[in-house]
């Protein structure tokens, strides 16, 4: 598997605004040209989307330390490989049989290149941004660079994974509700979206309520979630899967 993205900048923030996987048929590697002319006809070459809450990557040659600024990366704006992180290693797993030859576009609810995003103060931000998104005002972060233009959206394939996670504060509320549209708004655009979940919720409530369990977790679920992750994708396009 290959990892390519393109990154952005403004006001020192950094973001990841297009991500693709790449499963490679036996003994293939492709470039960046070669990427770029298969997202010339995506219908044919992007079997479909997953998305993620927000991503932490890095070109080869960098690396997720510090800011990609500080290591004196150069915002071109044209696509590299990246490197593999632990989330690139379950792709990889889940996809290597069914996707060969494929591209899977990878979306994140908020593009900012940062770690442990939802650990920090900026998820305040973002949930005063959701409110702000729809008006005239100006948001915290750049809209096109950080948001989902979830009326617009264009999704690629057949398919919409949903791993976004589904532990929301009250006073998140927006950025549940935004989960929740995209989600919608894939189906709505004739998407076969899927996810993960448990006993808590069926199906339609899991849409309905946003949650959505992601592939990559720590402590006890580890593993759990990464079974069933796997298992989603022993099929093309994915299927639902519900923890026993």
């Amino acid at each position: 598997m290959q990892i390519f993205g393109r990154f952005d900048t403004k006001f020192d923030d950094e973001y990841l605004v297009e991500h693709y996987i790449y499963i490679n048929e036996d003994d293939e590697k492709i470039t960046t040209k070669d990427l770029e002319l298969k997202l010339k006809k995506k219908r044919k070459h992007v079997a479909g989307t997953i998305f993620l809450f927000n991503p932490c990557m890095s070109p080869v040659g960098y690396n997720n330390n510090s800011s990609l600024a500080s290591q004196g990366y150069e915002f071109e704006g044209n696509f590299e490989e990246l490197n593999f992180d632990d989330m690139a290693n379950l792709l990889y797993q889940a996809t290597k049989k069914e996707y060969k030859g494929k591209l899977i576009e990878i979306k994140y609810l908020f593009n900012i290149n940062f770690a442990d995003i939802e650990n920090t103060l900026i998820i305040d931000k973002f949930a005063v941004d959701i409110d702000l998104y729809n008006s005239d005002q100006l948001t915290l972060f750049e809209k096109t660079m950080n948001y989902q233009d979830v009326a617009n959206i264009r999704l690629s394939g057949k398919f919409v994974f949903m791993g976004v996670g589904h532990k929301y504060a009250p006073q998140y509320i927006g950025i549940k509700h935004y989960a929740r549209d995209i989600a919608l708004k894939a189906q709505e655009l004739g998407k076969e979206v899927v996810f993960i979940h448990d006993r808590n919720y069926n199906v339609n409530e899991c849409i309905e309520n946003s949650y959505f369990l992601p592939p990559l977790t720590k402590g006890k679920a580890k593993d759990t979630h990464a079974y069933a992750f796997k298992g989603a994708f022993m099929t093309n396009p994915p299927t639902i899967k519900r923890l026993d």
